[in-house]
């Protein structure tokens, strides 16, 4: 019974060692966040625009919690590259996100960046 036990237990540790996302993140719950360390220079500075602008509207948390799952968490709508384009582009026509189209580009790049690391 024990080994039976033990076996099960070895199994869920490495699936969920292996279900780990590749994206680092730090902080939990409301204060989740992406973690700059081990980002190559060129996306810190769109990761630091996003952490701005996109806490106006949500947490960081749903954005992170999108690129792990590759789900919406709202919706449940999948989340990959096209999904990304298209709330940029909803993000873009809303009055309040205060955001142009440059900034816009900049955040979709280092999510579609996010979502090739979370794939590998």
């Amino acid at each position: 019974m024990k080994k039976i036990f033990l076996f099960a237990a070895l199994i869920t540790l490495v699936a969920s060692l292996s279900a780990e996302a590749r994206v680092k993140v730090t902080g939990r719950g409301s204060k989740m966040n992406f973690s700059t360390d081990g980002i190559p220079e060129m996306y810190k500075a769109s990761i630091l625009l996003m952490q701005e602008k996109c806490i106006k509207c949500h947490t960081m948390e749903r954005t992170v919690i999108a690129v792990q799952t590759g789900r919406a968490p709202i919706t449940g709508q999948p989340f990959n590259k096209q999904a990304v384009k298209a709330y940029g582009i909803k993000m873009l026509r809303k009055p309040n996100s205060e955001m142009d189209k440059k900034q816009i580009r900049e955040i979709v790049l280092v999510l579609n960046y996010f979502l090739d690391e979370n794939a590998k």
